[in-house]
C-alpha cells in the first residue's frame, strides 16, 4: 500500500489526532468546548479550526496546487492570530501533521519514502504560507489599534479643549 492510499483509508484518524494536537496550545478548560465541533454556531472557533483541517488535508491527499490552500488556511490562521499566542505557537498546527503522518506511516512499516519526504516539503510549504496569512492578520490588527489610540487620542484633545475645528470659507 502507498502512503496516499494509507493516508486516505485512516483520513479519519490523522484528523482526529490532529485536532487533538492542535488544540494541545489551548487551556484544558476551553479544549474540552472546542472539542464539539459539530454545532457551527455554538462553536464557531472549534467548528472552524475543525474544518480547516479537514479542507488541508483533503488538499494535500488530492494534491492541490499550492496557491488554491490559501482559503483553506485562513479561517485557522485568522483565528490563531487574534490569540495571544507566538507565532511559533499559532502556526505549530501545520508541523504537527508531519508528525501524525510519519507516527501511521511508522505504525504501517512504510518507513521513510520519497513520497513522505515529498509530502513532507509540501506541509513545510504551506507552513509559509500560513506564515504570510499569519503576518497579514498581526499587521491588520496593530492597525486597527493604533488608528483606536489615534482617534482616542484626538476625542481626549477635543474633550479637553486642545484642538480646534478649522472652517474653511
Amino acid at each position: 500500500m502507498d502512503l496516499k492510499d494509507l493516508l486516505l483509508k485512516r483520513r479519519e484518524e490523522i484528523l482526529e489526532r490532529w485536532f487533538e494536537i492542535a488544540l494541545g496550545s489551548y487551556a484544558s478548560e476551553v479544549t474540552s468546548f472546542l472539542k464539539d465541533t459539530k454545532k457551527q454556531f455554538t462553536n464557531p472557533v472549534g467548528h472552524t479550526i475543525s474544518q480547516g483541517l479537514a479542507g488541508i488535508l483533503d488538499g494535500l491527499l488530492r494534491e492541490l496546487p499550492e496557491d488554491q490552500f490559501s482559503p483553506l488556511l485562513d479561517g485557522i490562521i485568522r483565528i490563531r492570530a487574534v490569540q495571544d499566542l507566538a507565532p511559533s505557537k499559532a502556526l505549530a498546527f501545520m508541523l504537527d501533521l508531519k508528525k501524525v503522518i510519519r507516527e501511521i506511516a511508522e505504525e504501517e512499516r512504510l518507513g521513510v519514502s520519497e513520497e513522505l519526504l515529498t509530502l513532507e516539503s509540501r506541509i513545510d510549504l504551506l507552513t509559509l504560507i500560513a506564515f504570510d496569512i499569519y503576518v497579514t492578520c498581526r499587521e491588520k490588527i496593530y492597525e486597527l489599534k493604533a488608528n483606536e489610540a489615534r482617534n482616542m487620542t484626538y476625542r481626549l484633545l477635543q474633550r479637553a479643549k486642545l484642538v480646534r475645528e478649522v472652517n474653511e470659507q
